[in-house]
Order: C-alpha cells, then structure tokens, then sequence
C-alpha cells in the first residue's frame, strides 16, 4: 500500500503532456484541460484499490465533465511484470466500463515521474490556469468500497475549484497500490 504525499502543492503547475490512448488518439493536457478545470488521475486495471471504486471514478467523472471539468486517466505501471496493465487490457477495460474520458498508456513512466504519482488510484485536480488545487481521495474507500453514502471528497474538491478557482485547505491523501516502476 502507497499513500500520496499529505500536502496538496496549491498553485503547482500540471506537467504537460502527449500520450497514446485506447481509443486510438494521442492526447495531450491542452486537449484535456476543461473551461473549469481538470482532473488527472493516475490508475491501473489490476489495482484492488481501484478496482472497488471504479464505478465511483466513473460516476464523478460523468458529473465532473458535465461541469466543464476536463478528466483523464493515466496507467503507467509496468505492463511486464503485470499483465493486466497492458495497454491491450486497459483498451478492454475502458471499452467495458464505458470510459466518458481517455485512459491513456503512460509507457516510459515519464509523466508520472513528472506529476510525482505515487499509487493507483491518485488524483491531481487543476484549476482552469492548471495550477494544482486538490491532491487527495476519491473518499473514505480503501481496498473496499466506502459506505454508499460516504462524502465524495474529490467531486466536491473540484466542484469547489470550478466554481471558485480554489480547492479545499484540508485534504485526506489518497491510498492505493503503489505504482509499478520499471527496474533499470
């Protein structure tokens, strides 16, 4: 288990960006980047983590796009020492679940070295000058899905940051698998 770093670095510029995604486009930040912010998040397919809030990512997401918020998500692990994580599979996933955003295969690992991701699931929300306003969690998850009624933290950190430009002083890091690095 990994859990990010507990300060979000308000104001930290977004890196930019240009990968390969599973449906068939590249992207880069200025083609995520939403009029009113944008979100993103750092996952993986094999993820326990993950894998028992999926269905919430998805949920916030839909809403948070609806709201002019930009979302991506980005898989960087290692796809030779987990399967599962091949871009193959990430495109599977996606087309399943019905991504309403682009899953992108981050293979040099370079962007998550660049945003400092630290596990899977981990969130990065900016404002609309992409400047870091949220580095918390989903919400009170872990390994297994929060109550049903549990505070969505990050949907209301950037609603928050849509609405304002500023994201909540006071944020719960995010807990997860901790990415898989490439061994050099």
């Amino acid at each position: 288990m990994a859990v990010t770093p507990p300060v979000c670095d308000f104001g930290w510029k977004a890196p930019g960006f240009s990968l390969p995604a599973t449906d068939g486009k590249t992207y880069t930040l200025d083609d995520i980047r939403g009029p009113n912010g944008t979100l993103v998040m750092f996952i993986c397919n094999h993820c326990p983590y993950v894998q028992s809030v999926l269905q919430r990512i998805l949920r916030d997401a839909a809403e948070l796009q609806a709201a002019g918020i930009g979302v991506v998500a980005i898989s960087a692990n290692d796809a030779t020492d987990y399967p599962e994580d091949s871009f193959e599979n990430m495109g599977k996933l996606a087309r399943d679940r019905g991504f309403t955003f682009p899953y992108l295969y981050d293979e040099s690992q370079a962007v998550a070295k660049a945003y400092g991701a630290a596990c899977t699931p981990d969130f990065f929300g900016f404002d609309a000058q992409d400047g870091l306003q949220y580095r918390g969690r989903l919400d009170a998850s872990t390994k297994q899905a929060g109550p049903a009624d549990a505070k969505r933290e990050l949907y209301e950190a950037m609603m928050m940051v849509a609405k304002t430009g500023i994201g909540p002083r006071d944020q719960i890091p995010s807990m997860g698998c901790s990415i898989k690095w490439k061994t050099q």
